[in-house]
């Protein structure tokens, strides 16, 4: 935890993206590491920094790929950079550009680094293949055949189920339920209707709309040249549907649960391929470099609960805590950004906020606090921009810190709910 009151405050100097787009769709032949190097590059020439300024480099992913494992090493190995930066990749789940964000920071909080990069990358559109642990085994017997005799031994024991590849599933390891399934149950359990999870969403997807037109998403992205003759120019998100409406989202048929479920492809957020990345300084770094901060982070927090229980309420438990080491209050917060998974992990974790039961569950004074939809998401969410996993940190903390400083707000809040039960907190200030 960075301590408000000692050591060096960590400034967030800049942030940038690619587009967030569905997958298969304009990433859909284009590898996550490509992605993310795309977005770094972006990010040194718009700061204008010299590469050799930067200490350190921290990137998330979730599905890595076998070939290139350390994404963050690949992007450190930019032309723009000296050899010599150590980078590394790590990965907590749906909070895994924001946990880049904090281990970089915490890095220059204790004097071990002046600046920093860090960012997040996935692409579900390039996500490994495997074969069936048996395949594998022949294949490995293949390879260590002394003569093609014994070599066609190996082979000729393939059967056609072996064939049958293997994709990574987005589904708990503990307890095998999908995170559709998770959010379904939760809104049973926390009566969520399905109209609020279709308000939700319908909101999500008009303020990213208005955001998108009025140019403050946009700003954040660098635009992507794809084609052959790279001349089909990508200047926003993809998946925002400024043209829904409440009655189209609730013609919506459920997918989780075809009979009794609320949670549908239109509350839920898309799969996603993207990247962001952003630059951290030591303040009196920045000041030297003369660079005016957008935000500073004043504190962050994780926490977890039973991912059998309701996977997706890790936010409810992180918050106060998160909270509690700024030393501020709900009420001091000027704007919030909660990653919008499902709509119903929204709302379930903005009932416990507001739940005299849960306060008392997590030995607070008094409930956490209401959660005003002026302030909150005001640009839109995941469910609307969309939902790289590895990457989803790293856009929040820079749309947040960009919104703080246009609106000259003095605290904002992050919240991210994660696989495993884990909930993810970040206080910025100004």
């Amino acid at each position: 935890m960075l301590n408000p009151t000692a050591g060096r405050r960590v400034a967030v100097v800049a942030g940038v993206r690619t587009p967030f787009a569905r997958s298969g769709t304009i990433f859909r032949d284009v590898p996550a590491v490509a992605l993310a190097r795309y977005a770094v590059k972006e990010l040194i020439y718009r700061a204008e920094i010299d590469g050799r300024e930067i200490d350190q480099i921290v990137f998330g992913q979730v599905i890595a790929s076998v070939l290139t494992p350390n994404v963050a090493r690949e992007v450190s190995l930019l032309p723009q950079f000296p050899p010599t930066i150590p980078a590394y990749s790590l990965n907590r789940a749906c909070a895994s550009a924001a946990q880049a964000i904090e281990n970089v920071a915490t890095q220059i909080a204790m004097g071990h680094a002046d600046a920093g990069i860090a960012g997040g990358v996935e692409s579900l559109s390039d996500i490994p293949i495997l074969h069936s642990r048996r395949f594998s085994r022949i294949l490995m017997d293949a390879s260590k055949a002394r003569s093609v005799g014994q070599r066609l031994g190996a082979f000729s024991r393939v059967r056609p189920k072996d064939l049958v590849p293997v994709s990574p599933a987005i589904a708990e390891p503990s307890t095998g339920e999908s995170m559709g399934q998770s959010a379904e149950k939760m809104a049973k359990e926390n009566g969520i209707p399905r109209e609020a999870q279709d308000r939700i969403a319908l909101m999500s997807h008009q303020r990213a709309a208005a955001a998108t037109s009025d140019g403050r998403l946009t700003a954040e992205i660098v635009p992507w040249l794809g084609g052959r003759d790279l001349d089909q120019v990508t200047t926003s998100d993809n998946g925002i549907r400024p043209d829904t409406s409440l009655e189209a989202l609730g013609a919506l048929k459920p997918v989780f649960d075809r009979k009794y479920g609320s949670v549908t492809a239109g509350n839920s957020s898309p799969l996603t391929d993207g990247a962001a990345a952003v630059l951290l300084m030591a303040e009196e770094k920045a000041v030297a470099l003369g660079y005016e901060p957008l935000a500073f982070i004043r504190s962050f927090a994780v926490a977890a609960v039973d991912p059998s229980w309701q996977l997706l309420m890790g936010p409810a438990l992180a918050v106060p805590k998160a909270l509690e080491r700024a030393g501020i209050g709900w009420r001091d917060l000027g704007l919030v950004e909660i990653h919008e998974a499902f709509a119903a992990q929204v709302l379930s974790n903005v009932q416990a906020w507001g739940s005299a039961a849960w306060a008392d569950r997590l030995g607070l004074a008094a409930p956490l606090g209401d959660v005003d939809w002026d302030r909150t998401n005001v640009m839109g969410g995941s469910i609307a921009i969309g939902h790289p996993f590895g990457a989803t940190g790293a856009r929040i903390v820079t749309t947040l810190a960009n919104e703080m400083k246009r609106r000259d707000v003095e605290f904002g809040l992050i919240s991210i709910c994660a696989q495993g039960g884990m909930g993810y907190a970040m206080v910025l200030e100004r």
